[in-house]
């Protein structure tokens, strides 16, 4: 028997070729190896980008965070060594003054003395009494005297 097929027709491997060798076959694309990468680096650059953005705004909530502190220690600094005549309670809120290079704590607020008596007194701030026994500032003579 005669074989129909031409044999200058016949793949020797037909799986081994990068295109179909029958009508029937499925369609073999060649890929575009360069596209291929070039959208893989896109998207990894901005998944990237993204995470260090992320850990950029995590980075800055420390750094504000860290700065509140150290502001809370300068503040209590003060405080503890001015004069109190009274003892403070945690959650109340004291007003701190500053005359002739003394600090003064009292209860009396710039707006109970009034703002001539206040800037004669030296007011600096509003403070309240935080559980840690750190001093938060409530207000500052900048934001009473405008």
């Amino acid at each position: 028997m005669i074989n129909p097929i031409d044999k200058d027709k016949v793949a020797e491997n037909p799986g081994l070729i990068a295109y179909p060798h029958t009508i029937g076959s499925a369609v073999i694309k060649p890929e575009d190896v360069g596209k291929i990468k070039s959208r893989a680096l896109s998207a990894m650059h901005q998944q990237t980008d993204m995470h260090l953005l992320q850990i950029k705004k995590q980075v800055e909530l420390l750094v504000s965070q860290a700065n509140e502190i150290n502001q809370r220690i300068e503040i209590s600094e003060k405080i503890y060594t001015a004069g109190i005549s009274f003892e403070p309670l945690i959650g109340h809120v004291y007003h701190l003054y500053l005359k002739a290079d003394t600090y003064r704590l009292m209860m009396v607020s710039p707006d109970e003395f009034g703002i001539e008596r206040a800037e004669e007194l030296g007011y600096v701030n509003s403070v309240r009494l935080l559980s840690d026994h750190t001093w938060e500032i409530i207000l500052n003579n900048k934001t009473f005297f405008i």
